[in-house]
């Protein structure tokens, strides 16, 4: 079968990823995704061994090799040595002042009727006060485990 993604690694890359592994000093997958490209390298300089070849010489999977040579053609060197970034982080959805209002109500007396403020509550709260558009009592709930609150 033919190859999609060809690497073909310039005289400076080569020298760098050769530099890499030489040194020992990387981290293992970083050293191991440097040694994939050197042995899949089809440019003038390199071995341009198959992916058959490459993942029994280094012990992974053949799919590891395509998804390397993937990931250079497509994202760059240093993207393939290194990994995509991760995008887990996400935005709170309540900032300071409006945490500081759920705060405050928390530590006012809870509605006519009740012994102690609710989830639902609070968060119905905070909407009719208008402090937020709209928030889910699992946010209320996050945020006064964040400040180590307790509902009464």
């Amino acid at each position: 079968m033919r190859k999609k993604y060809l690497v073909r690694l310039s005289e400076t890359e080569r020298a760098e990823l050769e530099a890499l592994v030489k040194t020992g000093r990387a981290a293992a997958r970083k050293r191991l995704h440097a040694q994939i490209l050197l042995k899949a390298d089809d440019g003038k300089h390199g071995p341009a061994w198959s992916d058959a070849a490459v993942s029994q010489a280094l012990e992974v999977g053949v799919r590891t090799v395509e998804r390397v040579r993937q990931c250079l053609v497509e994202a760059g060197l240093e993207t393939a040595l290194n990994g995509r970034p991760q995008a887990h982080y996400k935005s709170p959805k309540l900032d300071g002042e409006q945490e500081a209002h759920l705060i405050a109500i928390v530590c006012s007396a809870p509605p006519a009727g009740r012994t102690r403020w609710t989830l639902r509550l609070l968060a119905d709260r905070m909407v009719e006060l208008a402090y937020v558009d709209t928030v889910s009592y699992e946010t209320v709930r996050q945020v006064l485990k964040k400040m180590n609150l307790s509902r009464g």
